[in-house]
């Protein structure tokens, strides 16, 4: 009798999907599509790592339909197309996760919980909702091999990120500078610029400006001024949108080539009598202006002291000259406590710089050199030296006066938080040293994990050298194939052509070390490259006296305490300790087409038949992450992975740098509302339920459109997936 088509008397999408899965697993179906393929042209992919310390939401599932159709067509066209999953497993989320978990914050690391215990507890939650993840990558009939699966945390991955360093400090792309970096005080971290241009990191929010008035001191060099005002008081006034950081004062910063104007009126506050010098570009911020008076000198205006509903205040101009004439004048200090006192001769001094502008503010920037980087340099330029008035935790230090110990911002989601900012405002009304408070809205970053508001802070980091071939990586750019092609050409283009420097360390616990040990003196230093090297110079730190007992080969752990333990000896014979910091976990993720068969130490051969890629596909989040940090480290590498190949006798023709030919960025699914949906928001749906309900297949489908694929793409579920199935049922 011929074999019929099985009749269906009524449709359950989801059921049939599970017969389906059923064989496809007891034929093995996935593995029998490689293996029958040995031997043919492959086809090369690879898969972003996403962290199992949390479940899986919708908005997974959207590029994981896009693999899985390129990916079958590819088999289909007769190719061979491995998959191998992967784990993100270090980083700030898992740290986040494990302090909540525990109840306990990162100072209490080391004190109620050591080092070694913490970390315990980390690698205990990065896998805990693998299974759930294995599931829902099963149900979707998403192909991957989750049998073999590269692992961040595994020791053989981290031997090859320190390869992958000490080639980069081999050839000084890896080095140490103080440098002011974005600094998360909610998560006790720097980080790097990419993380800082996570979507949804520019947050527009109020916060309260203040123009204030530095009295210059009557001297020499200030003489021409006073001659205009028979010797009373002047004042240079600057505005700030970060009253917090006036205590930090060292400097006010003026272009050179602005023109700026004297001007005698009266403080809006105290309606005291008052001198005050702006820049002729933003006179009309301040004052009125209605004949529309050339502001030359001995121009004047006149008004009546109030009309009813505001006050108005008369002003005349004394005195016009350009920015460079005011170098070197001294001012008082604005705010004066025990704790900022100094005694740096080239403080509280006017100086020059090219990066003042008049769009905004007076035309007289407050130069803080703790907390901006362009005060930094121009502070280094003119040897002003540098306070910092506020601890990691972003609250004032000490030795402040009433506002020691406050936060600048409300970092502890305190219900009673008073905003410090507008205290400070109050008391420098208070004292004639305020001409102008005022909220103020504007795009402020944010911490990408935490949502607070990040701080520019001084940071003494590793870098990588991206800015030395940034000509290489904005070529080799050239050569990718982006979809949508303007996210490769606009988004990612723009971002390498104003690229920094990477700031590569992390002062936290759990994570890839830096393999970098020196002395205290910081004379001399190595940077190892492999666990062999490691071993050889334990051997050598033996044999010269030091105890290296504690790190054993028995339970060899490449993470903090372990390598801390360990010392090494310098040529000299001096002791050498690891520095503390930790690898970006982007680092971990860009290095997975290396670290992912643990190359150069084993399966050259399987890494020069996978590599580079020939297609990837993520979010569009992921263009200054991942995207980025495997095009970076791929472009800076590529002569060293050449060097390995040639001395095995591999093929090298394909080694042109990049790390992926093709790539997707697809949109991010949002929630009814417009926002991004995120596991962290708590605002996703479970990609369970929908699939149990509406079949795989049906889900998939809703992200199947080009338009979803490429877009923003708002979700209702219900209204989607019950479409899609309507569609399915008519199909078959």
């Amino acid at each position: 009798m011929a074999n019929k088509y099985k009749e269906f008397t009524s449709l359950s999408l989801p059921d049939i999907e599970k017969e389906i899965l059923a064989q496809w697993q007891q034929q093995q179906a996935f593995e029998k599509s490689i293996s029958l393929r040995e031997g043919a042209e492959t086809f090369v992919f690879y898969e972003g790592p996403p962290s199992a310390n949390g479940m899986p939401g919708i908005h997974h599932v959207i590029s994981r339909t896009i693999k899985d159709m390129v990916c079958r067509y590819k088999t289909m066209k007769g190719f061979k197309v491995q998959r191998k999953g992967g784990w993100d497993t270090h980083g700030l989320p898992v740290e986040i996760g494990v302090e909540k978990e525990l109840g306990i914050t990162k100072k209490d690391i080391g004190v109620k919980i050591s080092v070694e215990e913490y970390n315990r507890k980390c690698r205990e939650a990065v896998l805990r909702y693998k299974n759930k993840w294995d599931e829902l990558t099963t149900k979707m009939g998403y192909w991957v091999d989750l049998k073999n699966p590269y692992i961040t945390f595994e020791n053989n991955y981290i031997e090859t990120l320190w390869w992958l360093l000490k080639k980069l400090y081999d050839k000084d792309l890896l080095y140490e500078s103080i440098n002011i970096q974005p600094y998360s005080p909610a998560a006790g971290t720097g980080l790097s610029s990419h993380e800082l241009n996570q979507p949804g990191t520019y947050k527009d929010v109020k916060d309260t400006s203040a123009t204030v008035v530095f009295n210059v001191v009557n001297n020499e060099k200030a003489q021409f001024l006073f001659d205009k005002t028979n010797g009373e008081d002047i004042g240079l006034m600057a505005w700030t949108t970060t009253p917090w950081t006036l205590p930090s004062n060292l400097g006010l910063t003026v272009g050179p080539n602005i023109d700026y104007v004297l001007v005698q009126t009266k403080n809006p506050y105290t309606e005291i009598d008052q001198n005050v010098v702006i820049a002729k570009a933003l006179f009309h911020k301040y004052f009125e202006n209605p004949l529309n008076l050339s502001l030359e000198e001995g121009d004047a205006e006149i008004f009546e002291n109030s009309d009813g509903k505001k006050k108005h205040f008369g002003w005349k101009i004394l005195n016009t000259f350009k920015g460079k004439d005011l170098e070197g004048i001294m001012y008082h200090q604005l705010m004066p406590y025990e704790a900022n006192q100094t005694d740096n001769p080239n403080a509280f001094k006017v100086l020059l710089g090219d990066f003042v502008t008049t769009e905004d503010g007076t035309g007289i920037v407050h130069t803080a050199p703790a907390f901006g980087a362009d005060d930094y340099k121009v502070g280094q330029k003119y040897g002003i030296g540098i306070l910092i008035m506020v601890d990691k935790e972003g609250k004032f230090i000490d030795g402040l006066g009433e506002f020691s110990g406050r936060y600048v911002k409300n970092y502890k989601d305190d219900p009673n938080y008073e905003d410090v900012n507008v205290d400070i405002c109050v008391k420098l009304k208070k004292e004639n040293k305020a001409f102008k408070v005022e909220k103020y809205e504007h795009s402020y970053p944010h911490c990408w994990r935490t949502d607070k508001p990040i701080l520019y802070y001084p940071l003494d980091a590793w870098f990588i050298k991206t800015t030395a071939l940034k000509d290489r990586m904005v070529e080799l750019n050239k050569t990718i194939n982006w979809k949508p092609k303007s996210t490769g050409e606009g988004r990612f283009g723009n971002w390498l052509e104003n690229m920094v420097d990477w700031n590569l360390s992390r002062s936290r616990f759990w994570g890839t070390p830096l393999p970098v040990w020196r002395t205290e003196d910081k004379s001399e230093e190595i940077c190892i490259g492999s666990v062999e090297e490691l071993k050889k110079e334990i051997e050598k730190a033996n044999a010269a006296g030091f105890d290296n007992s504690k790190f054993t080969t028995h339970e060899f752990d490449l993470h903090k305490p372990f390598v801390d333990d360990i010392t090494l000896v310098s040529p000299s014979g001096k002791p050498m300790k690891r520095v503390s910091d930790l690898v970006d976990v982007w680092f971990d993720s860009g290095a997975m087409p290396f670290a992912q068969w643990h190359f150069p130490f084993e399966n050259k051969e399987i890494f020069a038949d996978n590599y580079p890629a020939d297609f990837i596909c993520e979010g569009v989040d992921q263009t200054r992450g991942w995207f980025y940090t495997l095009h970076a480290i791929s472009s800076l590498v590529k002569e060293d992975i050449v060097e390995e190949l040639k001395n095995s006798n591999l093929p090298t023709n394909n080694v042109d740098g990049r790390a992926y030919k093709t790539v997707v960025s697809n949109g991010l699914v949002l929630d009814k509302y417009g926002n991004k949906m995120s596991k962290r928001l708590g605002n996703t749906i479970d990609p369970f339920e929908t699939i149990d309900k509406y079949s795989a297949d049906a889900t998939s489908l809703v992200f199947n459109d080009e338009c979803f694929a490429l877009g923003q793409f708002k979700i209702r579920p219900r209204r989607h997936q019950r479409s899609a199935a309507q569609i399915l049922w008519h199909i078959i």
